[in-house]
């Protein structure tokens, strides 16, 4: 046992091969965040991206960084990312009126870390690949088929006072309640008014009435429909 001897050569090669892993690591997760971010959720760009360098950089660590120590088991490190993303993923799970959200989000995110871990290890197909699986699925089960699968479609109208801000605040409403709008249609109206009709798919176990008081709070709202 003992020190290894410095070997420059080794040490530029590989190092520099680990680098390209945790800039690749966080690549993938910007992919990933971004289809998170556009669709208005928590954890987006940065957190994906920091989440899969983070665990590509520990990965390394506990692969290469006791090569002079024959006593040490390094797998025990990269152990602990699967625990550790288990209280960031936690911080973007909400329950609000008996609601759930962020659960797909944290989900993402655990995902993201494998891929990070993939890399990390020099996996580069397999993270590359799952990178393009996860985006893949997050985009199919938004679309169509899917989407009414997992989600109820629930038509909405709505009639408003013209604010500036009043359609911008509608959708921040939403996504707050876990409504995705599919489709939205606007006619103007007498009296500074405008009438909505939307196509939404709502979660599973979404209360009406929580959503109808909110919305008699708003200095714009005049009247709300389901059918």
């Amino acid at each position: 046992m003992g020190i290894l001897p410095f070997d420059i050569k080794f040490y530029i090669v590989n190092h520099g091969i680990w680098v390209i892993r945790i800039m690749i690591a966080a690549f993938c997760g910007c992919l990933i965040g971004y289809e998170r971010s556009s669709r208005n959720k928590g954890a987006g760009v940065r957190t994906h991206a920091i989440l899969a360098l983070g665990s590509a950089l520990i990965m390394l660590v506990s692969k290469y960084g006791f090569i002079d120590i024959n006593e040490i088991d390094g797998s025990r490190i990269a152990a602990q990312i699967v625990s550790g993303v288990g209280f960031l993923g936690a911080g973007v799970i909400f329950v609000k009126n008996g609601n759930v959200s962020g659960l797909t989000t944290a989900a993402g995110m655990w995902a993201t870390s494998g891929v990070g871990m993939c890399i990390g290890a020099g996996l580069y197909d397999i993270g590359i690949i799952t990178t393009i699986i996860l985006i893949g699925l997050q985009i199919l089960f938004h679309r169509g088929f899917f989407l009414k699968v997992t989600q109820n479609n629930q038509n909405i109208q709505m009639e408003i006072y013209y604010e500036d801000y009043a359609l911008k605040d509608i959708r921040e409403v939403f996504d707050k309640y876990g409504i995705d709008i599919h489709s939205m249609k606007v006619e103007n109206l007498k009296n500074k008014s405008m009438f909505l009709e939307m196509e939404t798919y709502v979660n599973k176990g979404f209360q009406k009435e929580s959503l109808v008081e909110e919305m008699m709070n708003k200095t714009y709202f005049k009247m709300l429909n389901y059918y």
